[in-house]
């Protein structure tokens, strides 16, 4: 396995998509989809592979190409698109070459419902394509059952259904046809059935949900139970139906598709191809700037690079914002809703996935470039003098003011630097007071710095609002480090950030690396705090009278509990009974302490 192979896989996206396998001359050789591309991907390299034409495909590898979709579904269509255009080399090839079936409404009087694979431009309307046969055949079913849409072929022209041309079949004594071949269905009443199908198959299936319903309880209601079960499944299948797919449309779309995103040095660009509404080509690729080009400048040239690189001559182009580009015959299109902005939103998630993805490898390559990155956020979001490379963030620990502690953790570079870690045993303060607890603990920490020449830090970071802020404050105010140090405090409720000296507190975007490292230093200092916390209430709770005895140790204390169960028996025994578990001399210490006291 290649570097390059074990870095693409530790930063692939955990969602739905399609990938690509390429070979050492950049073929590719195998196309497939996932559900989760992360595990399906990575389980070609984490384990053996029992058969052999696999173990040949996984040497080939050299390269790994993705295209995440937002849906499982699509991931099928997808790969059908691929497979077809590609033929790589490993993917099983259909000698018939099916592509996934549709439902047609035809252009026709008294429109017949079908399953079909072939699409026509006669005006006919279609819906799909869809990936569950089942489904489809299902929906077909409760259409020609609920709406009788008829199922001949014949020509039902008004002129030759006033000719007589016709007879009633066998589809109409059953009750499933009401036989507008000989006029008994006007074509006003049986469109309007039509005009339901429709908003059906557009998903609004609420129409067809509401019979279905109705009919079943009929049914339940004289207790044919089994034909009420099957029209339950009949109507789970109809709502997990999907209408459409952002990979694939029913309309013949011949376009290309170019989502854009960028950062401070690069533009990234992705290329969709689509050919008769199918997306059958996916590319994505960055410049790198090298003076103050504009995105239309960028997305310009990338559009010229990629019709040059793989011959389009699509005469629509799908883009976010024009480009500074003009091209005979050529017609650039910002869509704001429909297939087309689908398309278009499709193409932004697959850039947006891709300039992460490249952050993540440079990150994995450089691992200071992102404790960098992250710091300057830091000091840009939180207003600092300088980087803050040295972080201690304080906790305070008390249970119904029971065994006061406080927790000091140290992050450097952005990561935990647990041999800094210290716990403090409060002292001077009696009682559940934060507030005075927090003041002692900043007074001995940085007092102590100071007098020994430790480092200091950038930053301090208080667990708690305005209140133990101030506290804190005070203690720096003392030692004469305020101003020198910056500090704030996170109130946990709202997760706000207070300053000192600011009664506004600040707030920062719930998806910020700032606030994530905030988070982290408080959730690390609160965890180090409990622990020591438990530990020195479990000692105190451990600790008993018998410890006060002089001559009693650890293995006399645990026979005398073993045997009395508890200290106030052991009060109310005998000596002789004492002295029977412990001996004579012992016996008589114990009972000696306990009548003195």
């Amino acid at each position: 396995m290649t570097q390059e192979i074990r870095d693409t896989l530790r930063i692939l996206p955990q969602g739905p998509g399609c990938y690509q396998f390429l070979d050492e001359k950049g073929r590719i050789i195998y196309v497939g989809k996932a559900k989760n591309l992360k595990k399906r991907v990575s389980s070609y390299f984490n384990k053996h592979q029992e058969n052999p034409k696999t173990r040949i495909l996984v040497r080939n590898i050299r390269q790994i190409k993705y295209i995440v979709v937002n849906t499982e579904e699509d991931t099928f269509l997808l790969e059908n698109n691929l497979i077809k255009e590609l033929k790589p080399r490993y993917n099983v090839m259909l000698k018939d070459d099916k592509s996934y079936p549709s439902i047609v409404i035809k252009n026709e009087f008294f429109p017949r419902v079908f399953k079909t694979r072939n699409i026509v431009k006669d005006g006919s309307k279609y819906f799909g394509p869809y990936t569950s046969v089942a489904a489809v055949d299902t929906l077909i079913e409760v259409f020609r059952k609920i709406y009788k849409v008829r199922t001949c072929r014949l020509n039902l022209t008004p002129e030759n259904i006033s000719a007589g041309k016709f007879k009633v079949c066998l589809e109409y004594h059953i009750k499933r046809c009401d036989a507008p071949c000989v006029g008994y269905q006007s074509l006003e009443n049986y469109n309007k059935n039509i005009a339901e199908i429709t908003e059906i198959l557009k998903g609004n299936i609420s129409l067809i949900e509401k019979q279905i319903t109705i009919e079943m309880q009929h049914y339940s209601d004289e207790l044919r139970f089994e034909e009420a079960q099957r029209l339950k499944e009949k109507l789970l299948l109809i709502r997990n139906f999907r209408e459409k797919s952002q990979v694939i449309s029913n309309v013949h779309y011949n376009l290309d598709v170019y989502g854009f995103a960028e950062d401070e040095n690069t533009a990234y660009i992705n290329y969709l191809h689509v050919v008769n509404g199918g997306i059958i080509q996916a590319y994505t690729f960055e410049y790198k700037k090298k003076l103050d080009e504009t995105p239309e400048e960028l997305l310009g040239l990338g559009i010229v690079e990629m019709r040059q690189r793989f011959g389009s001559e699509s005469k629509e182009i799908m883009v976010p914002f024009i480009p500074d580009l003009i091209l005979s015959g050529v017609e650039f299109i910002v869509p704001l809703r429909g297939d087309k902005r689908k398309l278009l939103d499709l193409s932004e998630k697959n850039v947006k996935q891709f300039k992460v993805d490249k952050l993540k490898k440079s990150e994995m390559l450089n691992p200071e470039q992102r404790t960098t990155r992250i710091l300057k956020t830091v000091q840009k979001d939180l207003h600092l003098k300088e980087m803050p490379w040295h972080i201690e963030c304080f906790d305070n620990s008390n249970i119904q003011g029971t065994n006061p502690v406080a927790a000091c953790v140290v992050f450097k570079k952005a990561k935990p630097s647990k041999k800094d870690y210290r716990h403090f045993n409060i002292k001077t303060v009696v009682g559940p007071d934060d507030y005075a607890s927090m003041a002692e603990i900043i007074h001995r920490r940085y007092s102590r710095a100071v007098n020994e020449g430790h480092s200091l830090p950038q930053l301090i970071v208080i667990d708690g609002g305005k209140g133990q802020l101030h506290a804190a404050t005070e203690s720096l105010q003392k030692i004469g480090l305020y101003g020198k140090i910056a500090i704030i405090g996170i109130a946990k409720r709202l997760e706000e950030i207070y300053f000192p000296e600011d009664s506004v507190p600040l707030y920062i975007d719930k998806n910020s690396e700032t606030l994530k490292l905030i988070q982290q230093l408080r959730d690390e200092a609160h965890r180090f705090g409990i622990t020591h916390h438990r530990n020195r209430r479990s000692k105190s709770q451990v600790t008993s009278e018998l410890d006060q005895i002089k001559g009693v140790g650890k293995e006399t204390k645990k026979k005398l509990l073993s045997h009395f169960k508890s200290v106030k028996r052991i009060k109310e025994a005998r000596e002789e009974e004492i002295a029977s578990v412990v001996g004579k001399s012992k016996g008589k210490l114990i009972t000696d302490f306990f009548k003195e006291k």
